[in-house]
């Protein structure tokens, strides 16, 4: 039972039958990311590090995905730094999460809200969905890692520009930037997200788990340290149930036909 001194919770945790977490940012109006709900989302990212579900969906209630900090508290000497480390915090531990993540942008992401959604694997967007880096136009810089994830998905320039210029970028232009996997309209987004999603849940989770583990540890790497990590886990995940079931499979009803445990 909550304690009656406990503040409400303003992130909506759904497990469904099929593997999925659907996680939900409810801080109305705009789901401003406020140092509790950054703890909330941090505290999450742990339980699925501990336990991994076969796929997580990050969204936002109402009309928009996420807004960015409460500015009054970053106007506050006293409360910024504490406020800075709760997103340092909070998106490290999302974008460790080992399963796939795919964020589902409904509406505005603006400011930390955007780079959220530079956390996840993944990003759909609805067809009246839009991003921003708008923390220039008030003399500020991003602070929660879109200088460096940002930068990551589309390369210095563009990165460059975006925060530059602290504009909208609407769903077309996300698409044709990488920062938008797919389009969908905005009725359907939710629906599309978690579809998504229970594909990867229903696969091999350890190899999903295993490949998601090579791409974001080897980037960083010398060419030869990221092939030979990528061996490592190649060789651990043949000693997966999935592997046997998968090769068996294979050699008897040809390739996609295999059903996987996730162990």
């Amino acid at each position: 039972m909550t304690d009656a001194a406990d503040p409400p919770s303003t992130l909506r945790v759904e497990h469904r039958d099929d593997g999925v977490v659907v996680a939900t940012l409810d801080r109305p109006k705009v789901n401003a990311l406020d140092t509790g709900l950054l703890r909330e989302l941090e505290a999450f990212a742990r339980t699925c590090d501990d336990d991994p579900p076969g796929a997580v969906v990050l969204t936002g209630a109402g009309r928009m995905f996420a807004a960015g900090a409460e500015l009054a508290v970053f106007a506050d000497p006293e409360l910024r730094p504490g406020q800075a480390d709760a997103f340092r915090d909070a998106f490290g531990a999302l974008e460790r999460i080992p399963c796939p993540t795919i964020a589902a942008v409904n509406g505005l992401a603006l400011g930390g809200g955007a780079e959220l959604a530079w956390c996840c694997d993944l990003r759909i967007l609805g067809e009246g969905s839009a991003y921003g880096q708008p923390e220039v136009l008030l003399g500020i810089i991003p602070g929660g890692g879109a200088t460096q994830r940002l930068t990551r998905l589309v390369g210095r320039p563009t990165a460059k520009r975006l925060i530059w210029e602290g504009r909208q970028v609407a769903a077309a232009e996300a698409l044709e930037l990488g920062l938008a996997d797919e389009v969908v309209p905005d009725d359907q987004l939710l629906d599309r997200a978690c579809e998504l999603a229970a594909g990867y849940a229903a696969g091999p989770r350890v190899a999903i788990r295993a490949a998601k583990r090579a791409i974001d540890e080897g980037v960083d790497l010398a060419l030869s340290d990221g092939i030979d990590l990528e061996l490592d886990l190649f060789l651990e995940v043949f000693e997966t149930d999935d592997a046997r079931h998968g090769v068996a499979s294979f050699f008897e009803h040809g390739p996609g036909k295999a059903t996987f445990t996730g162990t």
